[in-house]
């Protein structure tokens, strides 16, 4: 039996300890004709823990990867962590910086050391607390990016682009961190608009000795950068420059001269139309050096005016021997920022300061670092992706891949028609390490280890080769996960069972970083897509619809909703490291007010069955956790239904040893609703539609089992007149229905259903050791009963029709009424006739009358079942006066009701200003309570006229 309360707390863990134990999660070895079915985890990052969208994405794949286990599918979900370069690095840096070191204290390789130790002690919270969140992942086979195996194929790809011409190396202009040394993709750069100023500044024209000063005004957002102008844009058809196309300006402090240039990048429209062209610093700046790089004004300049002004850190460099005094030596050595107040001030001193105005920037801030991202020129290494780009771009023409929602490949077009090269390095440690060696002269030889570059060049000892220092980025190894993980380079038999793989289960956010790149190196690699669908999940946002994040207070961790938090851990949590603690305060009140007893302990099922049921095809999931707490009662159904039918069914005949069977129409009924669940659940989860599984499995649990069938089979069970063959028809329903909803909820709900079905599974005859390989519910055909659900609709609607008449007129639940029935159809009567215990027991009938005239029925409160008219007679079955009164008094508070909204909705300083919805929502809100005062006021004139 099962214990009196639903406890999650204590069934979750030990269920699955158990699963794992018995490994039931590795991919069973089954038929050789077994169709495969794999879905790759996007491989979390080694340093993180679980959030909102984790969970959600989590409870997806693992609910697909159970239902098809549950087919008999041969199913692996790939375990494995992402080694994170930029991240790890970050969390080492910041524990080694508490010991008064730095990296470079250590040296590269003791620091690699320390980070792999690192992992080794604190790397595994998020796999610890994927398996709370009952994730099924082949956990004996979890892979690392940075694990041997993945390495291997990382130099293995690496080395064969490069011998392709696919992958080179060249100074280009890349996204810099000053912070982290190394170079972001765009992907990596957050660009969020902030207070900021423009400057304008004046640039003397070269004139003849004696001339009038004259000046050309540039306005810029970072006056230091002129340290580095090559020349000024302006546009070939700007009437009030034309005629300056050729001729030089003075570049302020600089002591240099630079050209007047015509380029259609500058705007006439835009400030004065003349721009500074700073095309180490600048990425437009540099299309726009690209295109007169060959001029002579320009090729004569320092660098071909390729000027950079930089060190690593973004402060303004030392000149190097050969360049003199390129770089003005007063700002040598000053960060960017000290360098930009003291030249402004310098210009300002020298009257070539125009104007400063405030002005709003968008700001590119690396998204680790939280630094301000410079251009900077740089030498890196690239994959040239046109040649990879079009035939993934092709296999989704195709429909090799399918996206869902489909929408999404318009972007992932968008995207793949536009690409650029992408910059493939990053200067940092903790990484796959690119696998190029140079010599003394600086040659550049690539290939998978020292020893074989040696081998194959013939070099001895008495050459020197140094290793690239960069490592790669860390979404290249990522690009390979679906073959990596599964041995490639090596044929091996997981990789020939599982590639292609089915499904990738991601958020719209890595489109570009993850999607696309996997499925260009899949098709080069493989030769085949990496997976046939791509389902695209929205962003999990607050209540509210505001993006949660831990400045706003709103983090909801999923662990604090599966074991609760009482409330000052919650807010201490919410508080703690902020970016900004001016806003602790705020926050903690917030949190107080919206939680003031803490956040009760949900259980894991209760937050997947939520996760599931929001899981709609649109882009945001508004996470309500008033949802959860019904999700949990919902579970509450489940348990004490089932608890029913345990104590109903224990030690009973329940027909699984033969003898006569006979179904009552509640019976068949019940097996018609199950089978057509069975049906609208397969096909939801078939297309990714997890909120219409979900509802489907709530509403046959709640309304149709636990409402109304345990009710029905109530009368059966208990009357002394059923015969045996119908009590055992209706245990070995109330068992084999049970069992196989459990069945059918169990990939959204794995903890409550496995617990349920242990104790069913004998009952019920159900072989095997865990739902988890259960066979999963097909829809039985021999179960449809057209007649069976007519005619319970039909006894549904009439004991509706007496409970609302119970309900309107105030008639106590226990006392037994007198209906009289008129208008009767035969088909009426018949039904009447069959069902008659169902009405007495369910809608507590007294006596049940036929009028043959209808027209002598007394004053009486009236149902409609089709034609049918069921009457209640209100003479002397409420007490008049005391019923008036009752009624009056709801009158009145309705009426106040009304004339404070209608007040509100009249007061046009509430209409225009509060939100739509929230004017939409009073004025639903007044039409609902108007129509509950008609009722009622004919309610009370009704009993008037008795």
């Amino acid at each position: 039996m099962l214990d009196k309360n639903y406890d999650p707390q204590t069934l979750e863990q030990t269920w699955y300890d158990t699963w794992e134990a018995n490994g039931y999660f590795a991919p069973h070895d089954g038929e050789a004709s077994a169709t495969s079915y794999c879905i790759m985890i996007p491989p979390p990052n080694v340093t993180g823990s679980l959030h909102m969208g984790h969970a959600f994405q989590d409870t997806v794949m693992d609910a697909l990867v159970r239902f098809h286990r549950m087919r008999g599918e041969r199913t692996l979900w790939q375990a494995g962590t992402d080694h994170a370069g930029i991240a790890t690095q970050m969390v080492v840096e910041r524990l080694i910086d508490g010991e008064g070191l730095t990296r470079h204290d250590l040296g590269r390789e003791r620091f690699v050391e320390r980070v792999w130790d690192w992992k080794a002690e604190s790397g595994g919270t998020i796999t610890r607390q994927l398996r709370r969140m009952g994730a099924s992942l082949d956990w004996a086979h979890e892979r690392f990016t940075m694990d041997e195996g993945l390495s291997a194929a990382v130099r293995e790809v690496f080395v064969r682009l490069f011998e392709e011409g696919l992958i080179y190396r060249g100074k280009r202009l890349v996204n810099w961190d000053p912070v982290l040394h190394t170079a972001v993709s765009d992907l990596e750069v957050l660009s969020e608009e902030e207070n900021g100023h423009m400057w304008d500044l004046r640039y003397p024209l070269v004139q003849p000795p004696g001339a009038e000063p004259r000046h050309l005004v540039v306005s810029t957002t970072r006056p230091e950068t002129m340290l580095g102008d090559c020349a000024v844009a302006v546009n070939p058809e700007d009437a009030r420059y034309r005629h300056l196309i050729g001729e030089f300006v003075e570049l302020p402090l600089t002591g240099r001269r630079i050209p007047i240039i015509a380029d259609e990048h500058a705007d006439p429209e835009l400030g004065t139309g003349c721009v500074k062209i700073t095309p180490a610093h600048d990425f437009n700046d540099h299309q726009v050096w690209l295109r007169h790089r060959d001029e002579t004004a320009i090729a004569t300049q320092p660098h071909g005016g390729l000027i950079n002004i930089f060190t690593p850190d973004a402060a303004i460099r030392t000149n190097e021997p050969q360049e003199g005094e390129l770089l003005p030596g007063a700002y040598i050595g000053l960060d960017r920022y000290e360098a930009r107040r003291r030249i402004v001030a310098d210009l300002e001193a020298q009257g070539l300061l125009a104007a400063v105005r405030d002005h709003r920037l968008q700001q590119p801030r690396g998204d680790r670092s939280g630094a301000v991202i410079e251009p900077y020129l740089t030498d890196q290494w690239y994959v040239r992706v046109q040649p990879l780009a079009a035939p993934a771009i092709a296999a989704v023409e195709r429909g090799d891949i399918r996206f869902v929602p489909d929408n999404w490949k318009n972007t992932y077009f968008e995207w793949m028609r536009n690409i650029q090269d992408w910059c493939i390095s990053r200067q940092i440690w903790w990484g796959h390490r690119i696998p190029a060696w140079y010599d003394e002269a600086g040659n550049v030889y690539v290939g998978r280890s020292e020893e074989e570059i040696r081998a194959r060049h013939g070099f001895g000892p008495e050459v020197t080769l140094a290793q690239d220092p960069d490592v790669l980025d860390t979404w290249f190894s990522s690009a390979l996960w679906p073959f990596s993980t599964l041995g490639w380079p090596e044929r091996t038999e997981r990789l020939a069972t599982f590639y292609p793989t089915s499904v990738l289960v991601t958020g719209f956010d890595i489109i570009f970083f993850w999607v696309a790149r996997m499925i260009m190196m899949g098709l080069k690699f493989m030769g085949e897509v990496p997976f046939r669908e791509v389902y695209i999940h929205g962003l999990v946002r607050d209540a509210h619809g505001e993006k949660m994040s831990k400045s706003k207070g709103n983090v909801l961790d999923p662990i604090d909703l599966i074991d609760g938090i009482a409330l000052e851990p919650l807010v201490e949590k919410r508080t703690r490291g902020m970016m900004q603690p001016h806003l602790a305060e705020k926050i903690a009140r917030q949190t107080r007010l919206d939680f003031p007893d803490g956040i009760p302990a949900f259980g894991t099922d209760a937050l997947r069955f939520t996760f599931a049921a929001l899981a709609t095809t649109g882009r945001d999931i508004k996470f309500d956790l008033g949802r959860t707490e019904g999700y949990r009662n919902f579970c509450n159904k489940l348990w004490n239904a089932s608890r029913y039918v345990l104590m109903n069914t224990e030690g009973e005949d329940c027909g699984r040893d033969g003898g006569d069977i006979e179904l009552s129409v509640a019976d068949r009924w019940i097996r018609t609703r199950l089978a057509e669940t069975t049906g609208a659940v397969t096909e939801a989860i078939g297309s990714y539609r997890f909120d219409l599984a979900a509802q489907s499995l709530y509403d046959f649990t709640w309304s149709a089992f636990c409402d109304w069938y345990l009710e029905l089979c109530k009368p059966t069970l208990t009357r002394p007149e059923a015969s045996a063959a119908a009590k055992r028809g209706t245990r070995r329903t109330l068992v084999t229905t049970l069992e196989t909803l459990l069945r059918l909820a169990h990939p959204i709900m794995p903890f409550i259903t496995e617990e349920i079905w242990q104790k069913v599974r004998p009952l019920a005859g159900a072989p095997g050791e865990t739902i988890m390989l259960a066979p999963y519910p097909v829809v039985d055909a021999q179960a449809d009963d057209p007649a069976a659900s007519a005619e319970m609709e039909w006894v549904m609607q009439c004991i509706l029709g007496v409970r609302r008449i119970r309900g309107e007129m105030n008639i106590p639940p226990s006392r037994a009424l007198p209906i009289l029935i008129a208008n009767a159809s035969a088909q009426d009567r018949a039904r009447l006739a069959a069902n008659r215990h169902y009405l007495d027991f369910l809608a507590r009938t007294e006596s049940v009358t036929l009028l043959e005239d209808s027209a002598a029925a007394p004053e009486a409160a009236i149902a409609l079942v089709g034609e049918m008219r069921i009457l209640i007679p209100m003479a002397g079955l409420i007490d008049k006066d005391a019923e008036l009164k009752r009624l009056a008094k709801e009158i009145a508070r309705l009426q106040a009701d009304l004339e404070r909204i209608g007040a509100k909705l009249a007061n046009p300083s509430f209409v225009d200003k509060a939100p739509a919805a929230v004017v939409q929502k009073e004025r639903e809100r007044l039409e609902g309570q108007r129509a509950a005062l008609a009722r009622l006021e004919e309610q009370a004139a009704r009993i008037r006229a008795l």
